[in-house]
């Protein structure tokens, strides 16, 4: 009976994801941004509940734009999570747009691609950075660069935190954590790192029971003429504070 939940829950998941994929190709042409965005967020909640992930958010996400969202990284399901408490724009690795239908899914969420290991293209993605933020939008950004195990976090990268430092926008720290409904421990069924792959990591999120995730938002905070990598250390801090909570 387990397996038989396991399988009605991953059937409806691929479900979801083709007609996601859908809507992208179909639908969205004829919408503006605020209604794709809003589709956006509809879809990943409903991909969380698919899947049997409880939500909580704590503190205020960001009504509006612009801001910079700095988050620590888990898991592949950290997007979603992210989609779900508040849309945004993520910057990513350009290996997704290899990836078939996630590269759609991905397009679709506005996410704009960055060659890793690349500083040419690290300078690149930064101005477009800007000038997006400049423009009004929320971007999203993982400063550890990878994910984490949950446990620790590693250290940031500051390079991208110069984009909000270029269009003199807020940044705003959030914390992801996964734990067990029940007894709030942490959680390491979603966890996607080292020599994890990912089909352990998504049988051990289905299989997983009570799973939870947990959506601390900071404070905005503002440059103050801050150097990026002061910056982006002051801000590890506060997002190391706020998964203590």
């Amino acid at each position: 009976m387990k397996l038989l939940g396991i399988s009605w829950k991953l059937l409806r998941a691929m479900l979801h994801t083709g007609h996601g994929f859908l809507v992208i190709k179909i639908v969205f042409p004829k919408l503006g941004q605020v209604d794709r965005d809003a589709r956006v967020h509809a879809w990943s909640g409903q991909m969380l509940r698919i899947v049997g992930i409880e939500l909580q958010v704590i503190g205020q996400p960001p009504a509006g734009g612009p801001v910079l969202l700095v988050s620590n990284h888990i898991s592949w399901l950290d997007i979603l999570v992210i989609h779900a408490s508040r849309h945004c724009r993520f910057v990513s690795k350009s290996d997704i747009k290899g990836w078939p239908v996630v590269n759609t899914l991905a397009a679709g969420a506005g996410t704009l691609y960055l060659e890793r290991g690349s500083r040419r293209d690290a300078h690149r993605v930064v101005g477009q950075m800007a000038e997006r933020l400049r423009e009004g939008d929320i971007l999203a950004v993982f400063p550890e660069g990878t994910t984490g195990d949950g446990i620790t976090l590693k250290p940031f990268h500051a390079n991208l935190i110069q984009a909000a430092i270029e269009a003199a926008v807020p940044v705003q720290p959030m914390a992801l954590k996964f734990i067990d409904g029940a007894s709030g421990a942490t959680s390491f069924a979603p966890s996607y790192v080292g020599d994890e792959t990912l089909m352990g990591s998504i049988w051990r999120t289905l299989t997983a029971t009570g799973l939870k995730t947990v959506v601390t938002f900071g404070e905005p905070q503002a440059h103050q003429g801050q150097t990026r990598r002061v910056w982006s250390e002051s801000l590890r801090e506060e997002i190391e504070r706020l998964r203590q909570d």
